[in-house]
């Protein structure tokens, strides 16, 4: 394949970016989308030129940190993570737009890289438990209803890549608060900061210039792991008798 690769170019945080254009021939359908990149890195590097900088890790889809936006669409034209994201998604010859996710929470670095230690921040204003220190207690000590395991789990999927935030027109992350709000609010272990949480989450997410959700669902969409848009509704729940 043949492809032309128009990418944002970005020396800093405070200079000017731009849209660049590059070919990139000999890319094989089962190629990753990382792998396009690496290869026009390669030829970059080849012919002296600064290689395009973006965030990766592990390529398996877990820790997103892999998250550009590619023709408009966080991550890419399918539900998943940019690392599986395989070049047989585009055609020869196709012209493709590389950008940095889109967020005021999430300044560029550098190119497609972005700063999203906001949301690590919204974690440490609430998304822990308080347990006693020893050893791990017995499996059946305490009972959790399997609806309520079943809305953690649903939850606890989220791997922080701010697809979301990218996605949303309000450059929202309600998204990813709901979910750290339901992953935890659900189980016997985290009622103590039950309250506490929801509020800290929230004022961190507001503190962070993240934007407000208008229930919009492109988060939903744009979200590897399948978050339901339920878990908007519930933080909103929560959020309210914690207020009260």
């Amino acid at each position: 394949m043949k492809l032309t690769v128009r990418i944002w170019r970005q020396s800093g945080p405070d200079e000017q970016g731009r849209m660049v254009s590059y070919g990139v021939q000999d890319i094989r359908p089962e190629m990753s989308f990382l792998e396009m990149l690496d290869v026009l890195n390669q030829d970059l590097i080849v012919n002296g030129q600064d290689p395009v900088a973006f965030d990766h890790d592990c390529r398996e889809g877990i820790c997103g940190a892999c998250g550009v936006v590619i023709n408009g669409r966080a991550h890419g034209p399918e539900q998943t993570t940019t690392c599986q994201l395989h070049m047989r998604a585009f055609r020869d010859g196709d012209v493709i737009d590389v950008e940095p996710w889109r967020a005021k929470g999430f300044p560029v670095v550098k190119d497609l890289v972005v700063d999203r230690s906001a949301l690590d921040r919204i974690i440490q204003a609430g998304g822990y438990i308080t347990a006693p220190t020893g050893s791990a207690p017995e499996a059946h000590a305490t009972p959790v209803p399997k609806r309520d395991a079943e809305v953690a789990f649903d939850n606890a999927t989220c791997i922080g890549c701010g697809a979301c935030v990218a996605a949303c027109p309000n450059g929202s992350a309600m998204l990813f608060t709901s979910a750290k709000v339901a992953h935890l609010n659900v189980l016997p272990q985290g009622q103590p900061e039950r309250e506490q949480r929801v509020l800290g989450l929230v004022a961190a997410m507001d503190d962070e210039g993240f934007g407000g959700c208008t229930n919009t669902g492109e988060c939903v969409q744009a979200c590897p792991k399948g978050i339901p848009f339920a878990s908007i509704a519930r933080l909103n729940r929560e959020f309210l008798r914690a207020s009260r």
